[in-house]
């Protein structure tokens, strides 16, 4: 970023966490040529191209004058955004997610509206939220979760699902949002015209009334400020103060759960949930939002109503009622069903696709970047069984499509275990240790990985 904006939105950014009332009436400036040829930088090189056909390679070879034509006509109002490119892909077995792919010259001016929401809300959001923020990350909420359930006396825990969150965001009340700290009308009519673009599917254009398309630079920002106003800062202000015990929700973009202590409490707020998400357009899932009895005494209270404990699910793991080695009680976590079972039909899909394309050298050294990137996200304390059983899944499944490259039998156990010895695949590694610090003696390598046994956090 060249200095001068650089030095603009640390001084934005400094204005907003002094006064948290000032209100910003000139902003839309700062998308200069200079600003906008860093934000064209930091885009994916390799990311698809939307309904303009240009990838990033094709706009970078006449840039300054792309660029400088650009901000002729964002300066001059006459700069409006492509529909976005509407794709689909995967979202469990029996669903897909609908992704809008903007055009490249979208995607930059997205990018840079976006950094100068991030340097005025990042004062103004809330430590209970995680998603799509700098320094903060999925596991980091859930550490909060496991830190509230441990530390605090929570019974009672709300599962909550929005119903088509990105799909049916009001537009009116994310501009009435904006409005409470932006007054910039140039920057505010950008912001609408992206809203209000649409997406082109089967070459037909379809109008956006509601939603935020999901695939652009600016939705998860605009997801991330139309929550703080409808969720946070509501639970803040108007829940907490209402409640007699402990009430704690952690939130990452859509995703959230509540952690109460009293019953009474969590069913009155569940109800309020419900009334808060109608008010402003949206809708909690009637079956996924649920409130259930959870914490340390769950394993107890089971046993006396002869039912299983209760788990709930959140960012991919599902969370249960667990025991330490010396009997205390312990938020144990392990990867949900529906996640493992998309992962393992993933890696058996990619091996029915590759197998005939590609050599064998080619083939273990993607496989061993897919290892790694799922112990990289599902690497949490407690979880190394399912790690383990995602390899042993995969190594089934190598084995079983390449012994089908040809009529006879071309890759056998034998001969997979002597590639193994050879060329061997990562073993499962703990990133992310949830738990209090481990004493000197247990910190050292652990047998039949050559990997620390301490994970960095």
């Amino acid at each position: 970023m060249d200095t001068p904006t650089r030095t603009k939105l640390a001084l934005v950014s400094q204005r907003a966490r002094q006064e948290p009332h000032f209100v910003f009436t000139s902003l839309a400036h700062l998308l200069n040529v200079g600003y906008l040829r860093e934000c064209y930088r930091s885009l994916g090189k390799e990311k698809a191209a939307g309904i303009d056909g240009r990838s990033w390679q094709e706009y970078g070879v006449q840039l300054d004058a792309h660029l400088t034509d650009l901000v002729t006509r964002l300066k001059a109002k006459r700069y409006k955004p492509l529909p976005a490119k509407r794709v689909y892909i995967p979202k469990n077995e029996h669903e897909t997610r609908p992704l809008g792919l903007p055009a490249i010259e979208d995607k930059i001016v997205q990018k840079g509206i976006a950094r100068i929401l991030e340097a005025i809300y990042e004062a103004d959001f809330c430590d209970c939220s995680y998603g799509f923020r700098p320094q903060r990350s999925c596991h980091q909420a859930l550490k909060a979760v496991d830190e509230a359930i441990l530390r605090k006396p929570v019974n009672y825990v709300i599962e909550a699902d929005i119903k088509g969150f990105f799909d049916h965001v009001s537009h009116d009340w994310m501009m009435q949002f904006l409005q409470v700290r932006i007054r910039d009308s140039s920057l505010l009519l950008l912001i609408r015209r992206f809203l209000k673009a649409g997406y082109m599917e089967s070459g037909l254009w379809h109008p956006t009334e509601e939603g935020t398309p999901q695939g652009g630079n600016l939705s998860p920002l605009l997801a991330n400020l139309f929550l703080h106003y409808v969720l946070d800062l509501w639970f803040e202000r108007k829940v907490k103060p209402a409640v007699n015990g402990t009430c704690t929700v952690v939130r990452y973009a859509d995703d959230f759960v509540c952690l109460v202590q009293h019953q009474q409490d969590a069913e009155n707020l569940e109800k309020l949930l419900r009334e808060r998400f109608t008010k402003f357009g949206l809708t909690l899932h009637p079956e996924k939002t649920r409130t259930i009895s959870f914490g340390r005494y769950e394993r107890d209270h089971a046993r006396r109503e002869g039912r299983k404990p209760h788990t709930f699910d959140f960012l991919g793991f599902t969370h249960y009622a667990g025991r330490s080695r010396q009997g205390n009680f312990l938020l144990g976590r392990k990867t949900s069903r529906k996640k493992f079972r998309k992962a393992c039909q993933e890696i058996t899909t990619w091996l029915q696709q590759v197998r005939h394309e590609r050599r064998l050298w080619e083939i273990w050294a993607e496989l061993a970047a897919k290892l790694r990137g799922h112990y990289g996200y599902y690497g949490v304390s407690g979880n190394a069984r399912m790690l383990w059983r995602f390899r042993y899944v995969a190594l089934r499944a190598v084995q079983k499509w390449l012994n089908r490259r040809g009529q006879r039998q071309s890759f056998p156990w034998e001969q997979l275990n002597a590639y193994l010895r050879h060329y061997p695949l990562p073993c499962p590694r703990l990133m992310y240790w949830m738990y209090p610090p481990l004493p000197l003696w247990e910190t050292g390598r652990r047998a039949g990985c050559g990997k620390s046994a301490r994970p960095v956090l």
